[in-house]
């Protein structure tokens, strides 16, 4: 009988919900079962002692007067966030922000009890950069691979952990994600000594909402005049947000700053990541925030990367690195630096305002104090090196040289992209914009199904009929369907007049090789963009200038490009990936062998951008997709949105 780690499904059960522990399977166990709990739950709140508050980086009992005097309050067993005195609603797992860490060994079963907890609404998990083979039902999508789970209901996933690298889970359902609901999954190679590692998880946060009520909010121009701030812009003008986010956070916590110029903060506690003096370390770092890219840096340090999406690449050092939500990038860090504490930093890339994810690298034998440490000195004769860029460059931010993704290689030699083959090769061109407020993809809006289209697709009506005309949008249930044993190039582009946004593309069940990225042309001096890319022409075969028209219909302007003929497309090393950026006025040139039937999500991993549309499902092979487990539910009862009608 297969051996079944159980330890800390024990643990779940039997200690109070603020002391659980992450989950870490015996290597040698045949299946991994777990369970998460999933609620509604509170910020700054002690199950025990009621409200606290935050002051010189640890939490008091909310009638504490003399802080010097008074014992602190373990800041383990509250949910803290960016220490905001005023509790907040959120949606955990576990009651842990993020929630707990899921780490398992590759080729294992997974099973995971998914309890649901909350009085109103339902959720599905999602097993983000998993591929679900033989699983499909199993990729958590509400009305896609699955209906969604009621309050009061359980679902078990069961899945095989494959490929092996750093992924994470999260709710599926609404803005349950930017309400706090993720957690990191790791997929361990099976190894003797591996590398101390650490986990990163960074996203951003507001005090109020999640990412529709900002959006509503905003919409309607009742946001309070606390919260508001001008739209935020990145450094080559375009707009990244019009949301409000207070700050950001590392492992759940971070610190709020009331002014921005004179860095007042209100001391609330920080994730501390403690290494010893000469050893190496592993880290893995993930992007479960909602809407914005994070620079990620360590004073002091350089940051050899060595993997992106659980990937290898030919590695990398680097001064920092861009990471949009839904990526992941795996770095070493050599301990070499003198005895102390060095700033983690996390920074968006807004150029107008200042959104800092901090956290604390602290060497052993050093003081329990915060770092004086100082971020390097960038210069045009000694540039900094920044990994994953989505523009040529920083602009009048001097001293930055911008790799782009597609610069890297694969550090394997036996995965090549697959090839082109007459008869077996299709390119599709998927255009990420928007016709006013309406996010899109080639001018369709995503319409979710009312049933679960794998288990019911013959109950779907409200699929696309013909593609959308240029200059309209259409909202329905938009599907791009690819044959088995196919090669298949996706040209995901942002261009015509709906740019405006560097979008994440994440694809469910698939990793895919990055073979070309195109970007637009930036003014050197300001990095504002100044003309789209021309590679591409959105006027589907008129030749008109991409600016006059919203690229429903691209292709290449050279015609000889089409059935594979890009010039320079990295064929022999390209790196693989399950999230992209695509860059503002470009595009990006992806390649997978449809070989692994289900219906998988496309969509951008901005939060709202997926909820109001920018999505697709691809639909591959539907006869050939494994049977469902024996007493699938079927959705009845449902809308659209996955409220039950009773």
């Amino acid at each position: 009988m297969a051996h079944i780690c159980i330890i800390c499904f024990y643990i779940l059960w039997t200690l109070p919900f603020n002391l659980v522990f992450g989950y870490i399977c015996d290597q040698n166990a045949g299946e991994c079962e777990t369970t998460l709990i999933i609620e509604n739950y509170l910020t700054m709140i002690h199950e025990r002692l009621s409200a606290v508050f935050p002051a010189n980086g640890k939490i008091y009992r909310y009638n504490v007067k003399n802080i010097t005097s008074a014992s602190p309050v373990p800041s383990d067993e509250v949910i803290t966030a960016d220490g905001w005195e005023k509790p907040r609603v959120v949606t955990v797992a576990n009651r842990t922000l993020p929630g707990p860490d899921i780490i398992v060994y590759e080729g294992q079963t997974v099973i995971v009890h998914v309890i649901n907890k909350m009085h109103s609404d339902s959720v599905t998990i999602h097993w983000h950069g998993l591929h679900q083979r033989n699983t499909p039902y199993m990729d958590g999508v509400p009305f896609i691979t699955q209906c969604p789970i009621l309050p009061g209901q359980k679902f078990t996933y069961k899945f095989q952990a494959y490929p092996r690298g750093s992924f994470w889970y999260h709710s599926h359902s609404g803005s349950q994600r930017s309400n706090g609901l993720a957690g990191a999954f790791i997929v361990r190679k099976r190894e003797q000594n591996p590398i101390e590692e650490h986990i990163l998880q960074v996203m951003e946060w507001n005090h109020d909402s999640d990412s529709v009520k900002q959006n509503i909010l905003h919409e309607h121009k009742v946001i309070e005049n606390r919260m508001w701030r001008p739209s935020s812009r990145s450094h080559d003008g375009m707009i990244f947000s019009r949301m409000v986010f207070h700050s950001a956070l590392i492992n759940g916590k971070g610190r709020y700053y009331s002014d921005d110029e004179t860095k007042n903060h209100n001391g609330a506690p920080l994730e501390v990541f403690h290494v010893k003096k000469g050893f190496k370390y592993r880290f893995r770092v993930l992007a479960t925030g909602a809407n914005f890219p994070f620079r990620i840096s360590v004073d002091g340090h350089y940051l050899t990367v060595i993997e992106s999406d659980g990937y290898p690449i030919q590695p990398m050092v680097v001064e920092s690195f861009i990471i949009n939500p839904g990526e992941r990038f795996d770095f070493y860090l050599e301990a070499i630096r003198s005895i102390g504490n060095y700033w983690v930093r996390g920074k968006t890339l807004e150029s107008n305002r200042h959104t800092i994810a901090e956290a604390i690298l602290r060497y052993e034998g050093a003081d329990k104090v915060e770092p004086h440490s100082e971020r390097g000195v960038c210069s045009e004769y000694d540039p900094c090196r920044v990994l994953n860029c989505p523009f040529s460059s920083f602009g009048f931010v001097k001293g930055i040289e911008c790799i782009p993704f597609d610069y890297l290689k694969s550090s394997t030699d036996d995965d090549p992209a697959p090839p082109y083959i007459p008869g077996r090769f299709q390119e599709h061109f998927l255009n990420f914009g928007f016709f006013g407020i309406y996010p899109s993809v080639s001018g369709t809006e995503f319409e979710m199904p009312s049933v679960s289209a794998l288990t019911q697709p013959q109950e779907i009506n409200t699929l696309c009929e013909g593609r959308c005309q240029d200059g309209q949008i259409c909202k329905c249930t938009q599907s791009l369907h690819v044959r088995n044993g196919d090669t298949v190039q996706l040209v995901l582009s942002h261009m015509g007049m709906g740019s405006g946004w560097f979008h994440p593309i994440h694809m469910h069940g698939h990793s895919f090789h990055v073979v070309k990225m195109g970007y637009g042309t930036f003014d050197k001096n300001y990095a504002f963009l100044l003309n789209q890319n021309r590679d591409i022409d959105c006027s589907g075969g008129k030749n008109l200038e991409n600016e006059y028209s919203y690229c429903y219909n691209a292709t290449w302007r050279d015609k000889t490009w089409l059935n594979g003929n890009i010039p320079g497309l990295e064929l022999n090393n390209p790196p693989r990936k399950d999230t992209i950026i695509v860059p503002d006025g470009g595009y990006a040139v992806i390649r997978f062998k449809a070989n692994n039937p289900g219906l998988w999500f496309i969509h951008c991993h901005i939060e709202i951008h997926s909820l109001q549309g920018m999505a697709l499902v691809l639909n591959e092979s539907f006869p050939f997709i494994p049977r469902a487990p024996k007493q699938f539910p079927e959705c009845r009862n449902f809308d659209a949105t996955g409220v039950y009608l009773h």
